[in-house]
């Protein structure tokens, strides 16, 4: 499963808006995923060098902190879960890690 270019931009600008949704820094969601800031801006971009496997993993990701921080996350257009089934055949998914909100 590739991308075109215009699939990568939508992607790209879904993932910024879910990124501003859950209130996190770019750096908060690296450290969660284990990436270095430089995967995150590729996967963030959905560069054509980006893993597919990270691309995933960051969209569940940020769908979820969206949601355990009170919001409701901007549906992806690409990535759906119809997509997911036919990802699964070709890569070896991983599950996202949760963000660990502090509480007030």
């Amino acid at each position: 499963m590739t991308l075109n270019a215009a699939e990568r931009l939508r992607t790209g600008e879904e993932f910024a808006r879910n990124l501003a949704l859950t209130g996190l820094a770019p750096h908060d969601v690296a450290a969660d995923l284990a990436f270095t800031p430089v995967r995150l801006r590729q996967t963030l971009d959905v560069d054509p060098v980006s893993d597919p496997v990270d691309v995933w993993q960051l969209r569940d990701h940020l769908q979820q902190a969206v949601l355990d921080a009170g919001g409701t996350p901007v549906p992806y257009s690409v990535l759906s879960d119809r997509s997911r089934l036919r990802a699964r055949l070709w890569f070896r998914l991983r599950s996202a890690p949760r963000h660990v909100f502090a509480r007030a």
